[in-house]
C-alpha cells in the first residue's frame, strides 16, 4: 500500500535529450518528497545523474526520417519487449512516458492493461494535427502533464485528467534576461554595441538546414545590400557548423558571418531580431523578448501530406499562446528570400513595446517549477491509485 511516506518505484522512458532534461528535475523533486524512491527504465545522463537506472543507452532509441526506423525495427522491438518485461517484473507503482510519443504510447497501452498507473509528460500536439489521438490517450493515460495552459482545456473536454506544470524554458530563462544579458552576449560573440544584429536559426537538424538554410541565407544577402547588419548563426554541434559554413560560403562568400557553437540562447540574446525555424526556438526568442520572423519549409511531398492533417491556425508558439498573429509566419512557398527580408525590415522598424509586454505576460504564466509541479501530481495520482495489499 502506498502512503504519504513510503518510497515509490517509478518506471520512466525518455527517448531523446529534451525528455532527459525534463525527467531529471522530476526525479529530483520526487526523491525530495519520497526519499528512497527508485526510478528505472531508459533515460539519459541528466536522469542518470539523479540516480536513475537506465537499462539501455538512450541513443539506441534515436531514429530519423522514415527509412531508419524500418531498418532499426528489430532492435527497437527488442528494447520494447525488454523494457516491458523488466518494469512489470519490478512491480512499478507508475509509468511515466516523457514525450517520445509513439514508443511511449505503446508502453502506456501495455502497462494500462496490466493495471499499472500511467502518466504522459508533454502533450502531443493534438491541438495542431491528428486530434483523433485523444481517444487513445483517454484509454491508455491516467494523467497528462501539459507544458502549456491552453492544453488543459482540450484534455478536460475529453474527460482526460490533466495538470499544467509550466514550461522548463520559462523557468530556465529569467524575466528580463534578454535585456540584462545583451551586452555580455555581444561581447562574447565579438559584436559591437551599436551593431544591428540578426540571429539566424535555420534548425538543429541536417534536413532543416538543407531545406530552410538557402532561403534564410539568401534573405541575409538581401538585407546586407540594403542596410548594415551583422549575422550570427548558432550551430548545434560540429557537423551542423560545417554544414552551415559550407552552405553560407556557397551562397554569400563576400558577407561576414559568425557561426557560433555558443548556443542558440547566446545568439538570440545578442540579437535585435531573430529569423527562426518553427519549434521551441520561437518560444526561447519570446522568453528573451526578441522580435522575430518565423519560417518553415518541408519537402514537397511531406508538406502535401502534413498540410492536409494540420488543424491549427498558427505555427509559431507565441502566436498559439497569445491566440493572435504577433509573429509573422512565412511557410513553404511563401518563404522566399525577398519575403523573409521584407518581413524582417518591417519588424525591425516597428515599435515593440506592446509585443514585449505580451511576451512578458506569457513568460510569467509559463514560469513554474515544472519538476516540482509534476512530482506533486504524480505522487497524488499514485496515492489515489494505490491498492491495499
Amino acid at each position: 500500500m502506498t502512503d504519504e511516506t513510503s518510497p515509490l518505484t517509478i518506471g520512466m522512458l525518455a527517448g531523446e535529450a529534451s525528455g532527459d532534461n525534463l525527467g531529471a528535475p522530476l526525479i529530483r523533486a520526487m526523491k525530495a518528497r519520497r526519499p528512497g524512491s527508485r526510478f528505472l527504465g531508459i533515460g539519459g545522463p541528466a536522469m542518470i545523474a539523479q540516480g536513475f537506472e537506465s537499462f539501455h543507452d538512450i541513443d539506441r532509441l534515436s531514429v530519423n526520417g522514415f527509412v531508419e526506423p524500418a531498418k532499426r525495427l528489430p532492435e527497437l522491438l527488442r528494447i520494447y519487449f525488454d523494457i516491458r518485461r523488466r518494469l512489470i517484473d519490478r512491480s512499478i507503482d507508475c509509468f511515466i512516458g516523457v514525450d517520445f510519443n509513439f514508443f511511449n504510447g505503446l508502453l502506456e497501452a501495455t502497462f494500462k492493461r496490466a493495471g499499472i498507473t500511467t502518466v504522459h509528460y508533454v502533450s502531443p500536439t493534438v491541438w495542431a494535427w491528428r486530434p483523433g489521438r485523444l481517444r487513445k490517450i483517454a484509454r491508455d493515460v491516467d494523467l497528462m502533464l501539459a507544458l502549456y495552459p491552453f492544453e488543459t482545456t482540450i484534455y478536460e473536454s475529453h474527460g482526460i485528467p490533466v495538470r499544467f506544470v509550466g514550461h522548463p524554458k520559462a523557468h530556465e530563462i529569467e524575466p528580463g534576461q534578454g535585456v540584462a544579458g545583451k551586452a555580455a552576449a555581444r561581447s562574447e560573440l565579438g559584436l559591437g554595441e551599436a551593431d544591428t544584429v540578426l540571429a539566424i536559426l535555420p534548425g538543429s537538424r541536417s534536413s532543416e538546414v538543407a531545406l530552410s538554410g538557402p532561403d534564410f541565407f539568401r534573405a541575409a544577402a538581401h538585407l546586407h545590400r540594403d542596410r548594415p547588419m551583422r549575422f550570427v548563426i548558432p550551430a548545434a554541434g560540429e557537423r551542423r557548423r560545417q554544414q552551415i559554413e559550407a552552405l553560407w560560403q556557397s551562397l554569400n562568400p563576400e558577407i561576414p558571418v559568425n557561426v557560433t557553437s555558443g548556443g542558440a540562447l547566446v545568439a538570440m540574446t545578442a540579437a535585435d531580431i531573430v529569423l527562426v525555424n518553427s519549434g521551441t526556438a520561437t518560444l526561447e526568442a519570446m522568453l528573451l523578448g526578441r522580435p522575430m520572423v518565423m519560417s518553415y519549409r518541408l519537402g514537397k511531398l511531406t508538406y502535401a501530406l502534413v498540410s492536409r492533417m494540420v488543424s491549427t491556425q498558427y505555427f509559431a508558439l507565441p502566436n498559439i499562446l497569445l491566440g493572435r498573429p504577433v509573429v509573422p509566419e512565412l511557410l513553404q512557398d511563401a518563404a522566399t528570400p525577398e519575403a523573409l527580408a521584407g518581413a524582417i525590415v518591417k519588424v525591425l522598424d516597428e515599435d515593440h513595446s506592446e509585443l514585449l509586454a505580451a511576451f512578458e505576460a506569457v513568460h510569467l504564466t509559463l514560469r513554474r517549477d515544472a519538476g516540482s509541479e509534476a512530482a506533486d501530481a504524480v505522487i497524488r495520482l499514485c496515492e489515489e491509485h494505490s491498492v491495499p495489499m
